[in-house]
């Protein structure tokens, strides 16, 4: 696999945003995304990254869509963080085929104990009988050790299968490490200095919150790219949908002064024949 200052400039950028998005001290980080082609250079897929608070205490992970409702930020702000974080993972993709390297279908980045590792799968997620909530539960099994006892039986069915699938199938991975260097990561949101300032985690304010469990956050809080982009556009959406129903009220009211003058023009004609009847009649 080639590493040019090109990939390594991108990789240096995604852990940048990774540090940025993580507002308190943590000791490891995974994150997955895949990127699908679609027609006209549009992209699919779906991104999500998880942290293990650093602490003497064992946590559990953080789901990067929890982080808004955790530290008390703007969610749309932090999503815009997200996003920009996908469109640096795409743009990776992209110099990839740029330099002639197999496109990669969907990757797993890990940063534990001052070392990158990036493990880049070319499975065909289009024709993969697994659903992306399938691949969500695999991949925390795989790299968070999900308990299993928390799954429901249709997922444990589910992974067990894989599990079995696996022992006959050989699966295509590539594997990037570098070691990174530790320098001065800012552990608050900057892009909103009042907000930063009042960015402490929910539970030092009420120590009785319950911590929700990371897989129940995942669904609460999921982004999809792509299809993940009718998010994005929601707004969007909705004023083409109000436009859309000013054109049809529009329409119909066109439609019933037409048929009112219709009606109007008929009664004046029949009106017409029955006064020329009269006439003839008197005549």
């Amino acid at each position: 696999m080639l590493n040019t200052s090109k990939l390594r400039s991108l990789y240096v950028e995604i852990q940048n945003k990774l540090f940025y998005m993580i507002p308190e001290k943590w000791e490891s980080i995974y994150l997955y995304a895949s990127v699908i082609d679609g027609s006209e250079k549009e992209y699919r897929g779906e991104m999500f990254f998880y942290y293990f608070p650093k602490g003497i205490l064992k946590k559990n992970p953080v789901n990067v869509y929890e982080i808004p409702n955790r530290f008390n930020l703007k969610e749309e702000d932090y999503l815009k963080l997200a996003d920009n974080l996908y469109y640096t993972i795409q743009e990776l993709r992209q110099e990839f085929k740029r330099i002639g390297e197999k496109l990669w279908s969907n990757l797993t980045l890990s940063i534990v104990d001052a070392k990158l590792n990036i493990e880049y799968h070319y499975d065909n997620l289009l024709s993969s009988p697994y659903t992306n909530e399938d691949r969500h539960i695999i991949w925390m099994y795989k790299y968070l050790q999900y308990p299993l006892e928390r799954l429901s039986k249709k997922d444990r069915t589910m992974l067990l299968e894989y599990e079995r699938e696996k022992e006959f199938k050989d699966e295509e991975i590539q594997v990037y490490t570098e070691g990174i260097y530790h320098k001065k990561v800012h552990n608050s949101i900057e892009y909103d200095k009042k907000q930063s300032e009042t960015a402490v985690p929910k539970e030092k304010k009420k120590e009785e919150k319950i911590e929700l469990d990371p897989y129940e956050a995942y669904k609460q809080k999921k982004i999809q790219y792509g299809q993940y982009e009718k998010g994005k556009r929601k707004k969007q959406e909705k004023h083409k949908e109000d436009a859309y129903e000013i054109y049809k009220k529009k329409v119909e009211q066109e439609k019933k002064k037409n048929l009112e003058e219709e009606s109007k023009m008929k009664k004046e004609v029949q009106n017409a024949k029955e006064s020329r009847n009269q006439i003839l009649n008197f005549k």
